[in-house]
């Protein structure tokens, strides 16, 4: 009768190990969503600092060989267009997964930032909701930026544009706090970027690394645009749209995916 039990819970162990991994792992990669679909730009929508709402200037951004570029090989001089293109949808709670890489020189006429400097922008204002001349979103910025071959220059900084946050437990007094774990990436190589959002805590991560965690977003009440954003004695920052810069620097995406939280 033993010799039986043995043998009955034996084939149990087997039948069940034998199952399909049907846990968490697999319950995740099932809910990765592609912003970016390879062929064209539906489900996004452009502007142009001095640009109406919609006008791709100078075929700014653009699908080619089933990559989002940025470009400006029609551009005869860069000026202040500075721009974004935006997902027409909105997001809380999520993880937002990003290749990208720069190629090329920075476009003539570019501020003596523009090299290699990028970047993906969330928690962003509409971009129907933006004025005709106004140059950024308010947003929180994930910047990225490419070494120059030599140099150490580090991608990652969290930047707030019209907008605040808390870093090492206190209010930042930075527009831009450095990662603190520095990474540079020099050439065209490609790069991922990932951007974490749960509640009032966001970390960012580069190639598989946690780079930096803030916490508490928020309007910044002494900012143009960002303090019209704010409701009453209420300026949290807990949502908002998904945008890539365009700063100058020719900058392409082969990856533009993202895994909402429940």
């Amino acid at each position: 009768m033993k010799l039986t039990y043995i043998f009955f819970f034996g084939i149990l162990l087997i039948f069940f190990s034998c199952q399909p991994d049907s846990g968490e792992k697999k319950e995740e990669s099932e809910k990765w969503v592609s912003l970016f679909n390879g062929q064209n730009l539906d489900g996004w929508a452009i502007k142009i600092n001095g640009h109406e709402l919609g006008e791709n200037y100078a075929n700014t951004f653009r699908v080619e060989d089933s990559l989002l570029k940025i470009s400006y090989d029609e551009y005869e001089n860069y000026g202040t267009n500075y721009g974004a293109i935006f997902t027409e949808k909105s997001f809380t709670n999520y993880r937002l997964r990003v290749e990208y890489r720069f190629v090329g020189d920075t476009a003539v006429g570019a501020p003596n930032w523009g090299f290699r400097d990028s970047g993906v922008q969330y928690h962003c204002q509409s971009a129907a909701s933006m004025e005709k001349d106004q140059p950024f979103p308010v947003c929180l910025e994930y910047n990225f930026h490419g070494g120059d071959g030599t140099n150490e220059r580090p991608t990652g900084q969290i930047c707030a544009l019209g907008t605040a946050l808390d870093f090492q437990g206190a209010p930042s007094t930075e527009f831009c706090v450095q990662p603190e774990v520095k990474r540079t990436f020099h050439g065209d190589q490609w790069v991922t970027a990932e951007v974490e959002v749960k509640g009032d805590t966001i970390t960012h991560w580069v190639n598989g690394e946690k780079i930096l965690t803030f916490t508490n977003p928020r309007y910044n009440p002494e900012h143009e645009y960002g303090k019209n954003f704010i409701q009453g004695a209420k300026n949290e920052l807990r949502s908002g749209h998904i945008s890539f810069q365009s700063n100058s620097h020719p900058i392409q995406f082969r990856r533009v995916e993202i895994l909402e939280y429940l």
